[in-house]
């Protein structure tokens, strides 16, 4: 699954990776959360690409309000194209959410968890494969909201997690975009980078580059205490 991320990158970083028009004045950000708004990068109507703001958390079309419960940020890939809440999304309006990185949290020995960060070599800049939806309210109100993709984990980070989202380079986007490839929604199978973490990052207030200090663990596979 995936809870946090990050995106860092400079716009023009991201422009020149992910072919879209539009330079907002984007800050670093180092834990975005679950119900924040993130940066997604959809197909227009001419078909080019466009970069806007979304919710993290998929609200059906049909769904009556939002309500209080958990968010849908994640989409199984084995079965989105058959969920009510996800499969008009899964065949019609596909997206990309731009990441330098992830957040998964392990169990240890004693039921705490430890945070790692997940990311490519050289923090390099990567896409999730997600799935987007218009939602409007009885009253005219209208929300976009998306939902990340998930398969199962790659071997690399099996042992702290057995899922992770669909990671897209920038030679797979337009698969997923354009072409609907549901063959991508597999593990990603290249070079990734997992490491303890603070447990700072437990905290949405928190967002930081001290997010991504790797820290040592006891061997309760937990974070050791500085005395």
């Amino acid at each position: 699954m995936c809870g946090r991320f990050s995106l860092t990158s400079p716009i023009e970083a991201m422009r020149h990776v992910f072919g879209f028009d539009e330079l907002p004045n984007l800050g670093a950000r180092y834990n975005i959360a679950p119900t924040q708004d993130v940066t997604v990068i959809r197909s227009d109507t001419d078909g080019a690409r466009e970069l806007v703001m979304m919710r993290w958390g998929l609200v059906p079309s049909w769904a009556k309000e939002i309500g209080n419960k958990a968010p849908l940020i994640n989409a199984r890939g084995e079965t989105v194209a058959e969920k009510p809440a996800f499969r008009s999304a899964f065949a019609k309006r596909r997206c990309l959410i731009p990441a330098d990185g992830f957040y998964e949290w392990k169990a240890s020995g004693t039921g705490t968890k430890q945070p790692y960060r997940i990311a490519l070599p050289n923090n390099e800049l990567f896409a999730f494969a997600g799935i987007w939806e218009l939602w409007q309210s009885s009253e005219g109100a209208s929300i976009e909201s998306c939902a990340i993709i998930t398969t199962a984990a790659s071997p690399q980070i099996t042992s702290i997690h057995h899922r992770m989202p669909v990671i897209l380079t920038a030679e797979t986007c337009d698969a997923w975009l354009v072409e609907r490839n549901q063959d991508l929604i597999v593990s990603y199978d290249r070079d990734i980078r997992a490491y303890p973490v603070g447990t700072a990052v437990n905290k949405v207030v928190n967002d930081e580059p001290a997010l991504w200090d790797e820290v040592k663990l006891d061997r309760k596979g937990e974070q050791m205490k500085l005395f």
